[in-house]
C-alpha cells in the first residue's frame, strides 16, 4: 500500500491529442460575438485579445479572483509567472477543458467550462495555488484557496496533487484534503469529501487513481486508495479501501456486483446502480 500511495501524478502522456482546444474556442469566441453582441466586449478582453490560452487564463482567474485586498493585475502577474515556469499547467487546463466538453450532456462549446464553470475555474486556480505552495509561496497559496473556496465553493487545499483531465461537474460543496491525490481522467460530482477522518497529521487523505468516478454527495475519509477505474456511489461513505474496477455503495461503503463496467466509469459518466448490482447489495443500500 505505501508503495501505491507514494506513486506520482502522472505527467506528460495523460495530455496527448490536447492540441486544438484553444483554436476552437477562438472560433467559438467569435461565433458567440456576433451572435450576442452585448457580450462581445466581454469575449474579446477575455479571449479574443489573447493569443495563447495561458494568457486568456491568467486575465480571466485575475479578473474573477481579485479585488478587495488584492489588485487583479498582481494575481494576473502571478498566474502568468506560473504558466511561464510550467508550460505543463497550461496543458492540463487544455485537457480538463477537453473532458468537460467530452463528459457533460449539457456541455455545448468549450466557451461553457473557460467562462462559466465554476468546476473548471475552481480547478485551474488551484493549479495555480499549487505552483505557489511548491515554490514555497505558502502564504498567498492559502489567500488563493480562500478566494476560490468563497467564489466557487471549491475548497482544494494548495498542497493537494490533482492530475490532468478531471472533470468536477456543478462542483458545488468540494473539498479535497492537504494529502489527497487524485490522478489523470477523474470524474466527480458536487459535495464530495477527500477528508481526514480526525486531527491526526501527516499523509491522511484518500488516493484516488486513474479513471475513478465519483457520485455526488460521496464521502470519501482517511488514508485508503480508491483503485483505478472503481466507481463510489453518489451518498457513499467509503471509509477502507476500494479495488480497481470496484463498484461500492452505502454507508459504510462496501462492494456491489462484479466489475462496474467495461468502458472507463469516469468517462462514461455512468452513475446508476442496475438490478443486478442492487440485489447483489441486499437491503444495506
Amino acid at each position: 500500500m505505501a508503495d501505491t500511495q507514494t506513486r506520482a501524478v502522472s505527467a506528460p502522456r495523460s495530455l496527448e491529442n490536447s492540441g486544438g482546444v484553444w483554436s476552437q474556442l477562438r472560433v467559438e469566441s467569435m461565433q458567440a460575438a456576433a451572435e450576442e453582441p452585448l457580450l462581445a466586449s466581454f469575449l474579446h478582453a477575455t479571449i479574443l485579445h489573447h493569443e495563447r490560452i495561458e494568457d486568456a487564463l491568467s486575465y480571466h482567474l485575475a479578473s474573477k479572483l481579485g479585488g478587495g485586498d488584492m489588485n487583479p493585475l498582481h494575481l494576473r502577474e502571478v498566474a502568468q509567472e506560473a504558466y511561464l515556469a510550467e508550460p505543463e499547467i497550461a496543458r492540463q487546463a487544455e485537457r480538463d477543458m477537453r473532458v468537460v466538453r467530452e463528459r457533460d450532456p449539457a456541455c455545448r462549446t468549450y466557451l461553457q467550462p473557460f467562462l462559466y464553470y465554476k468546476g473548471y475555474a475552481g480547478l485551474q486556480a488551484y493549479r495555480i495555488s499549487n505552483w505557489l505552495w511548491r515554490h514555497e509561496r505558502e502564504e498567498l497559496a492559502f489567500y488563493l484557496q480562500s478566494r476560490i473556496s468563497e467564489l466557487f465553493s471549491v475548497d482544494i487545499h494548495p498542497a493537494a496533487k490533482i492530475g490532468a483531465g478531471v472533470f468536477i461537474d456543478h462542483a458545488h460543496g468540494i473539498v479535497i484534503g492537504e494529502t489527497a491525490v487524485v490522478e489523470d481522467d477523474v470524474s466527480m460530482l458536487h459535495s464530495v469529501t477527500l477528508g481526514g477522518t480526525g486531527k491526526e497529521r501527516g499523509d491522511r487523505h484518500p488516493k484516488i487513481r486513474r479513471g475513478v468516478l465519483i457520485g455526488a454527495g460521496a464521502k470519501v475519509l482517511g488514508n485508503i486508495e480508491v483503485g483505478e477505474e472503481a466507481r463510489i456511489a453518489s451518498g457513499s461513505v467509503v471509509l477502507t479501501n476500494v479495488a480497481a474496477r470496484c463498484t461500492v455503495a452505502g454507508v459504510p461503503a462496501r462492494p456491489v456486483g462484479g466489475v462496474c463496467c467495461e468502458e472507463s466509469p469516469s468517462k462514461k459518466m455512468d452513475q446508476l446502480l442496475d438490478e443486478a448490482v442492487l440485489s447483489s447489495y441486499g437491503d444495506g443500500i
